[in-house]
């Protein structure tokens, strides 16, 4: 059973960004996560809900994700998208990062996200942790996310593992389908 949307549960699409098409990363899982991503982003555009972009600025030297990088950009699924807000991080909540996620979710009086983007077990796992601490309704859209394997996991395994951690915890772990099938609930935000 999915959540009921609020009318300004905000979408924060985190790190979709193109330096983790890097080989550097290894194999990923789930390659529908970026259409699942698109969809999200058509929903709530659509219904004047609003969308938070995160960007991940790394402190490790190297990284196809530091500050300056190509690896900076965008993903053309995000690139375009004019945000409610743009957050910058370096650490991997994106509480963490500027300007502050939330007290401009405070101040807009949201009480419900939900989190979609890369890497499902770092950057997203961790701002949907600390969302369900914070007290939000905290809505976990799995597969438009992705990790990579890891430690003799395979993605898929460390994907599952997420779903676990989080769900009845954090908040609620959903599907792209599970969403936007509460279609009456995604009227346009009054």
């Amino acid at each position: 059973m999915t959540s009921h949307i609020e009318p300004n549960a905000a979408l924060v699409v985190i790190d979709v960004q193109t330096g983790f098409d890097d080989p550097y990363w290894g194999r990923r899982g789930n390659p529908a996560a970026e259409e699942n991503i698109g969809r999200l982003i058509s929903a709530w555009t659509a219904t004047g809900r609003p969308i938070v972009r995160v960007r991940h600025e790394s402190r490790s030297p190297g990284s196809p994700l530091a500050p300056g990088a190509p690896g900076q950009a965008f993903k053309p699924v995000v690139a375009d998208l004019v945000p409610a807000l743009d957050v910058v991080k370096s650490v991997h909540s994106s509480f963490h990062g500027s300007p502050d996620l939330h007290a401009w979710l405070t101040g807009a009086g949201v009480r419900q996200v939900v989190i979609c983007g890369i890497q499902t077990n770092r950057c997203c796992e961790t701002t949907a942790r600390l969302a369900g601490d914070l007290g939000y309704d905290m809505l976990y859209a799995l597969d438009a996310t992705y990790t990579f394997d890891e430690g003799g996991l395979t993605a898929e395994q460390i994907m599952a593992v997420t779903a676990v951690n989080l769900d009845g915890h954090f908040g609620r772990v959903l599907t792209t389908d599970d969403l936007l099938s509460r279609s009456g609930e995604l009227e346009p935000a009054l």
